[in-house]
Formats: structure tokens, C-alpha cells, sequence
């Protein structure tokens, strides 16, 4: 196996793992942990929400240990926190242990995703490099994929939801083991960020990137959280039982996101701000689908599909769009808008958590709905072509 191909098998394990049963699957086990702790619905959106908090610290702590050692600590360092949170989980006797668990869990998406890109950005040669990275990002497709699959074979099979939070612990640790073979000998960058260029990136121009990142962290840490359990709720889908949603809903969501990989030929064909409305409106649809239509195929696949869409090639365009605004700091301006997005999948699930208790599921995920709808009708092309003022940076600098 050449060096690329380790590289890459490695990121694609560790993005599979992060993005998939570590940060995803408390939404997919809902109904489980209901019964198991008796959990109401404002502890279900406070649960999610800490475990997204995890996401944002580790965003952080990345960037930090990226910068003064390399992308070796911050990649194994998640997969490690993985594999401790999804063990917690597993065993956890209350809920108070469940949190913990899902936040350790949670974080390690936060740890591997700029230190991968960093790591492909300066071992990998320029030709081989697309590719790289689009086996990297169909990790997290896949492994929200797998993560429904096993949580369907649970439910066909009767096996345990803690059997299945252990087998995502132990492949967690198979990753943990093979990211370390591939990236112990990947250099500390040698180029470091100035201590300035956070204050860099704080510029009008940025200001659309922030807010909508803000609004697409809301509406896909919503719909993650409570939409597998809203379609378990409404009975399940003609021929399945009821049990089985929540995987069906992570089954498709994985599989349409694939289209991740296509979000750069549709930026060239439509352009950039194009691209955002039609991504904030198939993020507003799946939401209203949910509420309007969540005891049929047609409604689920739909609903689970157009989010797999939005989050995969959403989550693109944030790359994209941050490497345009921020050229003298790339990965810290795609750092910077994942915060902002960890920012709207904090506040997110926690505030619908309560709205839903008060005034239902379905008014929650239509009012969820009209966030990136709203958003859509405002967006204007000179956000995603402006360049921040080059006197604006130089004075914030000083």
C-alpha cells in the first residue's frame, strides 16, 4: 500500500468513525435511551446539545494543537476521546453518564477535521490530492451509512443497543490504530498562524459566511437529534417496524450525502450563491417533510435524503466559501465558520427540545424550516464574492 493510499484509508476510517456513530448516532438510539433512562424531551435536546458543545470545544483544541504540533495529536487525540465516549456510553447506568459520553464522543469530529485536511494538504502531491480528500469526506457519508445498518440489524436481530454503541467502540479503536501507523510520520507544519489572524477574520464581509454556517448548525443538529425519533413516534413507514425508522433515517441520510462529492461541479455550473439558496432551501424541505409527512416511504426517504444532501455539500461550500474570503488563512477560516456552525448545533436542539414539549414536534421542525428559507430569500451574490478590506485587516492587525 502506497503512502496515499494508507493516507487516505486512514482518513476515511477516522472522518467514518467521528461523523458517524460518534457524533450522530445519539440521535439514532433516541427511542433507546428513552426507555433506558426515562428521559423527557428537553433532556433529549439538552443531551444533543452537549454533545455538539463537544464538537465545538474540540474545534478549538484542534486548531491549537494543529498549529504547535502537527495534525498526528489532534486526529489520534479524537479518535481516542471516540473511543473512551462510545465505552461510557455503552455501560452508562443513568444519564448523567450518557452525557458524558456523548460529549467525548461528539468531540472527536471536531479534533479530525482541519488536521486532515492539513495532513493531505502537505503529504499527499497535488494530482493526488482531489482524490485524497474526496475518499476522506465519503467517511462520513458511509459511516452514518454503517451506523444505520447496524442499528437496523439490532433491531431485526433483537440484539441490545449497548452491544452496538460497544462494536462502534472497538472500531473506534481499530481506527485509533491505524491513524496512528499513517500519521506518525506527518511533520508540524512549518508555517504557524499569527497570533493576528483570528482578528483577521472578524471583517463585514465575513459576516454572511458566520450567520448562515449559525443557521445551517441549527437546522441540521435539529434534524439529526429529533427527526429519527419523530419518525419512529408516527408509527414508522408501511412494511417496517416502527423500531426501524431511526436507522432507515440514518441509512438514507449516509447514502444521499454522497452527493458531497459532486459540490464543487455544481458550484462551476450554477455558481456559489445559486448553490446556497437551492442548499438552504433542501435543508428547509427535509425539516417541513418531517412534520408533514412522517409515516410514509416517501416522506422518510425524502426527508433523509434532502438532509443527507444539504449537510454533505453545505458542509463543502463552507470550505469553499471560507477559502475564498480568508486566502492568507485557509484553515482557520474553515475553522472559524465550523464554529459557527458548532455554535447553531449547541443552541439548536436544546431550544427545540423545549418549543417541541410546548408546542409539538411538528410546529418545531415547520418553525426550524423557516430559518433557512428566510435565510435563502436574502442571500445576495456579492456575499460569496467580496473580498474582506485588505486597510480593514491591516488596521485590525496593528
Amino acid at each position: 500500500m502506497t503512502y496515499f493510499q494508507s493516507l487516505s484509508a486512514a482518513g476515511f476510517a477516522a472522518t467514518a468513525i467521528s461523523f458517524g456513530p460518534a457524533r450522530m448516532s445519539f440521535g439514532l438510539f433516541v427511542p433507546e435511551f428513552r426507555s433506558a433512562f426515562s428521559m423527557s424531551t428537553s433532556q433529549v435536546g439538552l443531551v444533543a446539545s452537549l454533545g455538539f458543545a463537544g464538537f465545538f470545544v474540540a474545534l478549538l483544541i484542534a486548531q491549537f494543537l494543529l498549529n504547535r504540533k502537527g495534525p498526528e495529536a489532534p486526529v489520534l487525540s479524537g479518535l481516542l476521546a471516540a473511543t473512551i465516549g462510545l465505552g461510557i456510553v455503552a455501560l452508562a447506568p443513568n444519564v448523567g453518564v450518557l452525557a458524558t459520553g456523548v460529549f467525548l464522543a461528539a468531540s472527536s469530529a471536531g479534533f479530525a477535521w482541519t488536521p486532515f485536511n492539513d495532513a493531505v494538504h502537505r503529504k499527499v502531491r497535488d494530482a493526488d490530492r482531489p482524490a485524497a480528500l474526496s475518499e476522506v469526506s465519503t467517511g462520513t457519508s458511509l459511516g452514518i451509512a454503517l451506523a444505520g445498518m447496524v442499528a437496523l440489524a439490532m433491531v431485526l436481530a433483537g440484539i441490545d443497543w449497548r452491544v452496538c454503541w460497544a462494536v462502534f467502540a472497538v472500531a473506534s479503536a481499530v481506527a485509533l490504530v491505524a491513524n496512528w501507523a499513517a500519521l506518525r510520520h506527518v511533520e508540524k507544519s512549518p508555517e504557524s498562524v499569527p497570533r493576528e489572524g483570528w482578528r483577521d477574520l472578524l471583517g463585514i464581509a465575513s459576516l454572511p459566511l458566520f450567520a448562515i454556517a449559525f443557521v445551517f448548525g441549527v437546522t441540521s443538529a435539529v434534524f439529526i437529534s429529533f427527526a429519527p425519533e419523530r419518525f419512529a413516534d408516527a408509527g414508522g413507514v408501511p412494511g417496517m417496524s416502527e423500531d426501524a425508522a431511526p436507522a432507515l433515517v440514518f441509512i438514507f441520510y449516509g447514502v444521499f450525502g454522497l452527493a458531497g462529492l459532486v459540490t464543487g461541479r455544481a458550484r462551476d455550473v450554477i455558481g456559489l450563491s445559486w448553490l446556497l439558496r437551492v442548499l438552504m432551501a433542501t435543508g428547509a424541505a427535509s425539516l417541513a417533510l418531517a412534520a408533514l409527512l412522517p409515516s410514509s416511504w416517501i416522506g422518510l426517504i425524502s426527508s433523509a435524503g434532502l438532509q443527507g444532501i444539504n449537510v454533505m455539500m453545505t458542509s463543502a461550500v463552507l470550505a469553499f466559501w471560507s477559502e475564498r474570503l480568508f486566502p492568507r488563512f485557509p484553515s482557520l477560516g474553515f475553522t472559524a465558520a465550523l464554529l459557527a456552525t458548532a455554535a447553531g448545533n449547541v443552541v439548536g436542539p436544546a431550544l427545540a427540545g423545549v418549543a417541541s414539549s410546548t408546542s409539538g414536534a411538528s410546529a418545531t421542525f415547520l418553525g426550524t424550516a423557516a430559518m433557512p428559507l428566510l435565510v435563502a430569500m436574502f442571500i445576495r451574490d456579492r456575499w460569496v464574492t467580496e473580498q474582506p478590506d485588505a486597510a480593514d485587516c491591516a488596521g485590525k492587525s496593528a
